[in-house]
């Protein structure tokens, strides 16, 4: 059973150390991308501003924080650059997590029946082998950019990443930066980008 986490993806940042500890300080965060865009270029010096949802003002200072690391992505990614006062374009943006069961939860149970038969004609019942807890999580971040002399969109992406990882503060930006990787283009259909995430930094694999 799916079980839904939050709507704004931010977990604690021991997470990080629990699952780094004995392992590689790198690895790679692939997602599934979708990109639709009607702009060509970006004019140089072009500024966009946040635009929240009624939704995500409730929701201050993790709207805040995301848009923290939106704004860090797309200094990366982009020429665009934050200035509210005489905003070019508004900038909408989402993430959202949920708790799946993990691909590989059933092949912790024994195999065939629930019980074997001895050679001398006894029925020994089995249960199930104890397995340990494998989380598995579901991530989704969109953008949707607005012209707003004339109130058209004119760019919107979309990254999913699946995989067990529970630290969303290090996920969530490797995440955009995936999202905005052609930016401002079209990704002509879902499209694989991974991101290499070592220690909070980021490199987009071409």
């Amino acid at each position: 059973m799916k079980r839904s986490l939050f709507l704004i993806a931010l977990a604690p940042a021991f997470a990080l150390a629990a699952l780094l500890s004995g392992c590689a300080t790198t690895w790679q965060v692939d997602s599934a991308v979708n990109t639709f865009s009607s702009l060509p270029a970006v004019p140089s010096g072009a500024t966009y501003r946040f635009e929240r949802l009624p939704s995500q003002q409730s929701h201050g200072e993790q709207q805040a924080a995301l848009e923290k690391m939106v704004e860090q992505s797309l200094a990366r990614t982009t020429n665009l650059r934050r200035g509210d006062a005489a905003a070019r374009y508004s900038v909408q943006i989402g993430a959202r997590a949920q708790r799946e069961a993990s691909p590989w939860e059933d092949t912790w149970m024994l195999p065939g029946r629930e019980f074997i038969v001895t050679g001398t004609g006894q029925i020994v019942w089995t249960q199930p082998m104890m397995r340990p807890d494998m989380p598995w999580f579901r991530r989704e971040v969109s953008l949707v950019m607005r012209e707003l002399a004339g109130n058209q969109i004119v760019y919107e992406t979309r990254a999913v990443h699946e995989g067990r990882w529970a630290d969303s503060t290090l996920l969530l930006p490797a995440m955009f930066d995936a999202a905005l990787s052609d930016f401002p283009k079209a990704s002509q259909g879902v499209k694989r980008v991974e991101v290499t995430v070592q220690l909070g930094q980021a490199k987009t694999t071409p």
